[in-house]
């Protein structure tokens, strides 16, 4: 089973495809087309800002390589800012225009009693316990490294959230479209087990 894992000049590439291999699969680090579209699942890293993201997405032709791989039905994660980038807009440092895959925005954080960045291990609460990608698993601690978060436009896009002075987007999915923002690599056995559960998927077909 391959795997692409995206690259664009913004992802975590080595972490990623170091669990990938980990889990059985083989990861192709890669921004070609044929390659990807190829490829059993594609997962979309990403550190950094949503604007310059975007901009090397389309720089290198790679946004329309995810709305084509979508369309197909193509399994495809989003890590982290990988996540927010299959939303339609953020609103960091300015307003910028994201893939559209799943409707909904991206803000910073509000003033609060709590530290920005959220960086560190926050508990998952599960809200779609009958997805795949949650079936039978327990919910546990993963951790989270971002100043910015994703708001849904539609609520049954939204399988999982954490408390964070609020409740904030953990995990979101809609047909072949999953997106974490924690980094399930660097998440212990809760991580590693969510991302075998996507892996799974791509070899044996997405949800209904």
């Amino acid at each position: 089973m391959a795997i692409a894992i995206v690259d664009y000049g913004m992802g975590n590439l080595h972490s990623v495809s170091k669990a990938v291999e980990r889990l059985g699969g083989e990861a192709l680090v890669t921004g070609d087309r044929s390659e990807i579209m190829g490829a059993d699942g594609i997962i979309l890293p990403g550190v950094g800002a949503y604007g310059d993201a975007m901009e090397h997405l389309r720089a290198s032709g790679l946004n329309g390589v995810m709305q084509d791989a979508t369309a197909a039905g193509k399994p495809l994660l989003g890590i982290c800012l990988g996540m927010q980038l299959l939303f339609s807009s953020s609103e960091e440092h300015g307003n910028h225009e994201g893939l559209g895959l799943l409707p909904g925005r991206v803000i910073r954080f509000a003033e609060g009693d709590y530290k920005v960045p959220h960086m560190g291990w926050n508990r998952l609460e599960f809200l779609r316990k009958d997805d795949p990608l949650l079936a039978g698993l327990e919910e546990g601690h993963v951790y989270f490294v971002h100043s910015y978060h994703v708001l849904p436009e539609t609520k049954t896009d939204l399988l999982a959230v954490t408390d964070y002075g609020q409740k904030v987007t953990a995990i979101v999915g809609r047909g072949s479209v999953y997106g974490m923002q924690f980094h399930p690599e660097k998440s212990g056995e809760l991580g590693m087990e969510l991302l075998g559960r996507f892996l799974s998927l791509c070899g044996a077909g997405v949800r209904k």
